[in-house]
């Protein structure tokens, strides 16, 4: 499946963005889908996933309540709306597809070109 990351940008603090991955491919909408970041010099980290069978969702604890996963899968298309945004959540943002497992792990294959995203204080 090939993925398409979008929606990255600079905002002030306090501010929202909405992210959106576009899947293409075959069976693109048969993945479980989730984000990654990654801070300058550092790992990636997982940010928030959910679920391709019944769209359970999983989240990293310094985002929940804040950011939300969501996806249509009749557009194949994934969506994080990051709201109360802080400083510290400036990043490259990366979507991938895979098992739930596998994204949870950081070992899924699918991964789309990251997108920015740059807070301001």
């Amino acid at each position: 499946v090939q993925l398409q990351a979008s929606g990255g940008g600079l905002v002030q603090a306090g501010g929202s963005l909405r992210l959106s991955c576009a899947a293409s491919g075959r069976s693109s909408s048969a993945y479980s889908m989730g984000w990654f970041r990654q801070f300058p010099g550092k790992e990636r980290e997982f940010v928030a996933a959910i679920s391709w069978s019944d769209a359970s969702t999983y989240y990293q604890d310094s985002v929940k309540g804040r950011f939300t996963i969501s996806r249509d899968n009749a557009k194949n298309t994934m969506y994080l709306q990051m709201n109360s945004l802080k400083p510290e959540d400036s990043a490259v943002y990366y979507c991938t597809a895979g098992s739930i497992n596998q994204i949870v792990a950081g070992t899924s294959r699918s991964w789309g070109q990251g997108t920015l995203v740059t807070v301001s204080s």
